[in-house]
């Protein structure tokens, strides 16, 4: 068996471990708050779930074109109160990124929609992603209030 095939077996039975000693062995089930030690131990475990809402004012019409480098999400319009989601699993070899581009009226954003990297996994809850476009910025979703992260800027790239 070659060195590489080891050690994905190993890394696979060390998750399997965690995992069982993560779970309450009298009922078989998840405990609630390890629920979410199971989720730091192993993001590439969850279904990732990015939303991208229009929560612009007088029913504007959102522009929505998001992609990865192997996925082409398409082009959306989403009118007010409306929202794109789509869902995904890590790349197990890491480099997991999506970015958006979003323009209404005469102003535009581009950003990253999803990373892999620890601080994001945070941000993003453990599993849910939730971006919320409003007039003066894009905000993404922290919990139970909305965080300020991206401007838009003056003028449309198309």
């Amino acid at each position: 068996m070659s060195y590489f095939c080891k050690n994905v077996i190993f890394f696979i039975l060390v998750q399997a471990i965690a995992i069982t000693l993560l779970i309450d062995s009298s009922s078989c089930e998840f405990n609630k708050g390890h629920h979410d030690d199971i989720n730091k131990l192993s993001p590439w475990l969850i279904t990732w779930h990015v939303h991208v809402v229009n929560g612009l004012s007088n029913g504007k019409i959102l522009l929505v074109y998001c992609k990865s480098k192997d996925d082409d999400l398409g082009i959306h319009n989403l009118t007010a109160d409306t929202e794109f989601i789509w869902k995904f699993k890590l790349n197990f070899f890491g480099g997991t990124l999506f970015w958006c581009y979003m323009a209404h009226d005469n102003f535009h954003a581009a950003f990253d929609a999803f990373r892999e990297n620890n601080g994001f996994f945070q941000e993003c809850n453990y599993g849910d992603c939730i971006w919320t476009a409003k007039d003066d910025r894009i905000y993404l979703r922290n919990g139970k209030f909305d965080k300020l992260t991206q401007g838009w800027e003056q003028g449309r790239l198309w």
